[in-house]
């Protein structure tokens, strides 16, 4: 019983095994198709890097009272028309973002995605040989208050 336990602890301890770059610099470039696509206004980046059932969800602060754990939703058309309409349009100059690919296991990866506007947390799934966002959750992050 000792002896499963102190295992258990030193597989709990041991580092994550290294992620191949291979596969970090090709989850990163979805992601970055993901996010520069709408800086961009570039509806093929952005439709290119989602999957057709897109989930793109933000936990709502401010719900309906009826409404216990609220969501905010968003389909992958209601990005692309998003991204069509310009919402996050940005002259490159000004563009501050990031992408940093937190894990990967077999067939599937998560990355963080970072603007001056957003948090997303992405879920990606690979399909054959392409990688595409599945999932997305996001933070929208406070505007700073007028002066």
């Amino acid at each position: 019983m000792i002896a499963a336990l102190l295992t258990a602890l030193a597989l709990q301890a041991a580092p994550p095994p290294a992620l191949d770059p291979a596969t970090v610099k090709a989850v990163e470039a979805v992601a970055f198709d993901y996010v520069d696509g709408q800086l961009e206004g570039d509806t093929a980046r952005v439709t290119r890097a989602l999957h057709p059932d897109l989930a793109k969800r933000a936990v709502r602060a401010k719900a309906d009272p009826d409404e216990v754990l609220a969501l905010r939703r968003m389909s992958r058309d209601e990005l692309i028309d998003l991204t069509r309409q310009g919402a996050l349009k940005t002259p490159r100059d000004q563009w501050d973002r990031t992408v940093r690919v937190l894990d990967v296991a077999g067939d599937v990866a998560i990355a963080r995605v970072e603007t001056p506007w957003f948090v997303d947390h992405l879920s990606l799934g690979r399909f054959g040989e392409r990688w595409v966002i599945v999932n997305a959750l996001w933070y929208p992050k406070p505007r700073p208050a007028a002066n």
